[in-house]
């Protein structure tokens, strides 16, 4: 999987994919919240989170939460050669 991130990166130890498949809402949105926090720090201005295919309760909630989150300018399930429904692509807002 290819990621992007902006030149001027400040951390090496950030990863443009999470994975939250497995875990409840309840876990998932503080763990994406920190997620994304760190790879905007980290100059991403694309990630990947893997929700899983499931039930599709993870996923709704996700992009729910996606919608309205301040670093977030776009979101959508990702390509099937990045996990299709399963996964999550976002852009981050580069403010």
């Amino acid at each position: 999987m290819s990621l992007n991130r902006h030149k001027n990166h400040k951390s090496e130890n950030v990863s443009g994919e999470i994975d939250l498949h497995g875990l409840t809402v309840d876990e998932a949105l503080p763990r994406l919240d920190s997620f994304l926090h760190a790879a905007y720090q980290a100059g991403y201005y694309q990630v990947y989170i893997v929700h899983g295919k499931g039930s599709g309760i993870l996923r709704r909630e996700v992009g729910r939460y996606l919608s309205s989150h301040s670093l977030v300018h776009s979101h959508q399930l990702a390509d099937r050669y990045h996990g299709s429904d399963g996964a999550t692509r976002v852009i981050l807002s580069n403010r």
